[in-house]
C-alpha cells in the first residue's frame, strides 16, 4: 500500500526557514514572513518572548527552532513542540534516505549521496532542465524514477497520464513528508508503480508512451537500468516516434563522458535512431523511428 501523507499537513521546517527568524528576533522585529512547508509558500507571524505564534495560534518555541538552525543538513517534522528528522532507513536495501534541505525544494539523500544536482541550482531547476530536454509531451509519459517524485508531478502539468516507478517504497514514506511532492500522492493523472524498472517496464503495454524520461541512480547503484536489454523494454513501450530523455549526469567529467559513450552504443543497438547527447541537459536523448 502507497504511503499518504499526513492531514492536516504539519510544519517541516530548516535551516533555510528558521534563521531569518532568528535574525529578526535579535533586531527586535515584532513580525515576520515565515514558510512552515520549506519554502512554498509564505504566512506573516508574530515573534514573541517565548517563540514564533503562528496564525492558527500555535507557539513554536525559539528553542526548538534554535535546534532545526543548528543541523543543516536535514529537514524536521514539528508536531506537538517535537521535532522528527525526515531520514528513514530501507532493510531491504540497507540504505539511508535523508530529506535535504535546499533553498528551494529539498533533494534525497541516498545513503549521503544526493539525487538531484544542487550545486550552483536547485532540485525544482534540475527538475525543470530534464522536463524541458524530455518535452514537449504530446501524451502518455513514463517516468522509470520516482524519488520525490518532481519528475512526475512537473510532467502531469502538461500531459493528463504519467506512470511513475520507485523501487523501494521507503522513498514514498519520504516523499510523503515532503510538501513539495505533495501532488505525487494527490493529482489523479499521476499513476504509481512499485519494483525494479527493469522488472515494471517488461509488463507495460507496447507502444504506450509518446516520452519516456529515464533518470536512474548511477551504475554503480543500477547497472541493469543501463543495459541493452532494459533499453530495449523503452523502446518497445514507446510509440512510433516516440522520445527518450536519459539523465546521465556531469558530460564534462570523466565518468560522465564514458557513460555518455557507452549509453549512446546500447541506444542504438536497442533500436534507438537519432541518439545525440544534450549536455546543457545533463543527458541524451533518442527516438524510436
Amino acid at each position: 500500500m502507497l504511503p499518504t501523507p499526513p492531514d492536516p499537513f504539519p510544519p517541516v521546517l530548516s535551516h533555510f526557514q528558521v534563521k531569518p527568524l532568528l535574525a529578526a528576533r535579535r533586531t527586535g522585529e515584532p513580525r515576520a514572513r515565515f514558510s512552515l512547508d520549506l519554502g512554498r509558500s509564505f504566512v506573516e507571524v508574530d515573534l514573541e518572548p517565548q517563540g514564533v505564534r503562528l496564525p492558527d495560534g500555535e507557539l513554536l518555541a525559539w528553542e526548538l527552532l534554535e535546534r532545526i538552525a543548528g543541523e543543516e543538513n536535514a529537514c524536521f517534522l514539528v508536531q506537538e513542540g517535537e521535532l522528527e528528522k525526515i531520514q528513514r532507513f530501507s532493510p531491504a536495501f540497507n540504505r539511508v534516505y535523508t530529506l535535504y534541505p535546499t533553498p528551494g525544494p529539498p533533494t534525497l539523500l541516498i545513503s549521503g549521496i544526493p539525487m538531484h544536482r544542487i550545486k550552483g541550482t536547485d532540485p525544482g531547476k534540475d527538475t525543470r532542465t530534464k522536463i524541458r530536454a524530455a518535452g514537449p509531451f504530446t501524451g502518455p509519459v513514463l517516468d522509470t524514477s520516482t524519488g520525490l517524485g518532481y519528475t512526475a508531478i512537473e510532467a502531469a502539468r502538461q500531459t493528463d497520464e504519467v506512470i511513475t516507478i520507485e523501487l523501494d517504497p521507503v522513498v514514498l514514506e519520504v516523499a510523503a513528508l515532503n510538501p513539495w511532492s505533495l501532488k505525487l500522492f494527490r493529482n489523479p493523472h499521476i499513476h504509481q508503480r512499485i519494483g525494479d524498472s527493469a522488472d515494471v517496464v517488461p509488463e507495460l503495454p507496447a507502444e504506450h508512451f509518446t516520452q519516456a524520461i529515464h533518470d536512474p541512480p548511477m551504475f554503480s547503484l543500477a547497472g541493469q537500468l543501463y543495459s541493452t536489454a532494459f533499453y530495449r523494454e523503452l523502446w518497445r513501450v514507446l510509440r512510433h516516434r516516440g522520445k527518450l530523455y536519459h539523465y546521465i549526469g556531469n558530460p564534462a567529467s570523466k565518468s560522465g563522458k564514458n557513460v555518455t559513450r557507452g549509453v549512446m552504443r546500447r541506444l542504438q543497438e536497442a533500436g534507438f535512431v537519432r541518439v545525440r547527447p544534450v549536455p546543457r541537459d545533463f543527458g541524451v536523448i533518442a527516438f524510436k523511428p
